[in-house]
């Protein structure tokens, strides 16, 4: 409708016809704007706000002013700052863009045609690709997080082990203590990867209670990153740390020409500024998480204990793909367990008080428990 033809609608009508139409065109306009549900989205493990601030304004500043600058190719200062709060030498700290990056350089570093790669499954889907794309194969271990399943496991093949810790997508996780007795096990050859990407929302320990036993394993790797709590996904920012003598090797995971400088300021200005809102998101994921399982155990479901942000759930009587369609009528997108060879599973992710209402009230729909 033109503005004319707009105005042309009210001609020989009274002010309080006007008014009384206005009125009816507003009410219809609201009606159908609160019957608009934005689907909500819990198939992803990246945090669902907006990152800090003050992350963004670094961010901006960097992109404005320094996109014709090559950037610092060692990134010494956030490597710097990282090995501060980790505590370790700056030289046992590698950057790149994202942890998923450096798992993947490790991985080609480390393996070569003939190799094996293990990984308690159902795990981070990456891992099977990395080993393939450095000639090596992927052996998945069934059972989850059982260290003497992955010692059982291990062959004259064995390079490597990725663990996923707290585990995406089955939130299981295994304490500093059997790490330790893991690490002590392990042949001479073989090298743990502990990828730590949602370690941020564990309670069950001190936070990076696993960084004690660098000094201790030259053949342990801890992988981090930005992208989860932090919700700078779109940074694509992660870190590696070793042990003494790991220096050699992080220097080659390490991208060949570092990382951009919005990267490593946004990075920095996250470490800088984030701890407050890190602390809070892993209250509020940790409170959540319970309330759910509450929730979850009335129903007729199975749902594990969970050190991550996320929900490992078996529906009874039907699969996971059946109960994610069913899911996403009601507009919640979860994850179907089926890409990860998991039929029987969807994987929910944790995020606020609202969410985790209008999950259970989806999930009490789809399984006829309402």
């Amino acid at each position: 409708m033109g503005l004319l033809d707009y105005y042309r609608q009210f001609a020989g009508m009274t002010d309080e016809e006007v008014s009384a139409q206005l009125r009816e065109q507003a009410d219809e306009q609201r009606r159908l704007a609160l019957a608009r549900i934005e689907e909500l989205d819990l198939s992803r493990t990246t945090w669902h706000e907006l990152p800090h601030p003050d992350v963004v304004n670094a961010v901006t500043f960097a992109a404005r002013g320094a996109l014709n600058l090559a950037p610092d190719p060692t990134a010494e200062e956030l490597r710097r700052e990282l090995g501060r709060r980790n505590g370790v030498e700056p030289d046992r700290v590698a950057v790149g863009h994202g942890a998923a990056e450096l798992l993947s350089a490790a991985a080609r570093a480390l393996l070569e045609s003939g190799d094996e790669l293990l990984t308690p499954w159902p795990s981070y889907g990456l891992y099977p690709v990395m080993a393939q794309r450095a000639g090596a194969r992927a052996t998945p271990v069934p059972g989850g997080h059982d260290p003497e399943r992955l010692l059982a496991a291990i062959t004259p093949a064995t390079r490597a082990i990725a663990l996923c810790n707290p585990n995406d997508p089955t939130g299981e996780h295994l304490g500093a203590d059997a790490l330790r007795a893991l690490l002590d096990a392990l042949p001479e050859r073989v090298t743990l990867l502990l990828d730590e990407a949602l370690a941020d929302f564990v309670t069950a320990e001190p936070a990076g209670a696993s960084l004690a036993l660098l000094d201790d394993h030259p053949r342990l790797l801890v992988f981090r990153t930005f992208s989860k709590a932090y919700g700078l996904a779109g940074l694509r920012a992660g870190y590696a740390l070793g042990g003494p003598g790991a220096e050699p090797l992080l220097a080659r995971i390490a991208p060949v020409l570092g990382i951009g400088l919005p990267v490593q300021f946004g990075a920095l200005e996250a470490l800088r500024r984030c701890d407050g809102q890190l602390a809070q998101r892993r209250a509020l994921v940790a409170s959540e998480r319970a309330r759910l399982l509450d929730a979850l155990h009335e129903l007729p479901l199975d749902a594990r204990p969970s050190e991550a942000n996320v929900l490992w759930i078996r529906p009874t009587g039907l699969s996971g793909g059946e109960l994610a369609q069913r899911l996403l009528r009601s507009g919640v997108r979860v994850m179907s367990g089926a890409s990860l060879g998991d039929e029987q599973h969807v994987r929910v992710t944790v995020q606020s008080a609202a969410a985790s209402d209008r999950l259970l009230d989806a999930l009490r729909s789809a399984l006829g428990a309402g």
